[in-house]
């Protein structure tokens, strides 16, 4: 086993359990829908943070190619996993006693999720720079760009109680995640 498959391994685990966290929260909406009121915006954010790690499994591919690991490396990618774990974590609660719904919830957590999410566009920037810069070459200022965007938006989600925003928010950033997977991460070379 090399060191790239040895780190894989672990952070596969944690990124599993960020998958595992969403689809049991899926699960229990469906068993219990009466239960409580399900929000749409909350639920894109879901399928959102479902995608955002299954696509990180496919990117962090690339790291296979890295010649020395260093442990600040190793930690950094640990970490990197652990904050989308986080952020997933928090979308569904283990309880939802003292919330009247799934609404209430999302806006009172909002601060927590989008703050790690915010964080995880900075770090993937750093990630992105361990893979080379060859790396950052090719996928082009469109990805500085976006990153930032990304980052600044978040900052204002942490801040807005704004329906609207938040709905727009997370239909932009499915599609725009989405989008960039299959036009930047076709194959892994």
């Amino acid at each position: 086993m090399d060191i790239f498959e040895y780190v894989a391994v672990l952070t596969s685990i944690i990124i599993g359990l960020g998958m595992a966290h969403l689809l049991r929260g899926v699960v229990r909406i469906m068993q219990h829908p009466d239960r409580y009121p399900v929000y749409w915006v909350h639920l894109g954010w879901v399928v959102y943070m479902f995608f955002q790690l299954v696509f990180w499994w496919w990117w962090e591919f690339r790291l296979g190619e890295l010649q020395a690991w260093t442990f600040q490396i190793y930690l950094f990618v640990v970490l990197y996993a652990l904050t989308l774990f986080l952020a997933s974590a928090l979308l569904f609660p283990l309880s939802m006693e003292g919330y009247a719904g799934f609404r209430d919830y999302f806006y009172s957590r909002r601060r927590w999720f989008f703050g790690l999410l915010a964080l995880t566009y900075i770090v993937d920037v750093g990630d992105t720079l361990i893979k080379g810069q060859g790396h950052l070459a090719e996928l082009g200022a469109e990805y500085v760009l976006t990153s930032l965007l990304q980052f600044a938006l978040c900052l204002v989600a942490m801040w807005t109680r704004n329906a609207r925003f938040h709905g727009a928010f997370a239909i932009a950033m499915f599609a725009y995640q989405v989008s960039w997977a299959f036009r930047a991460f076709e194959t892994v070379s």
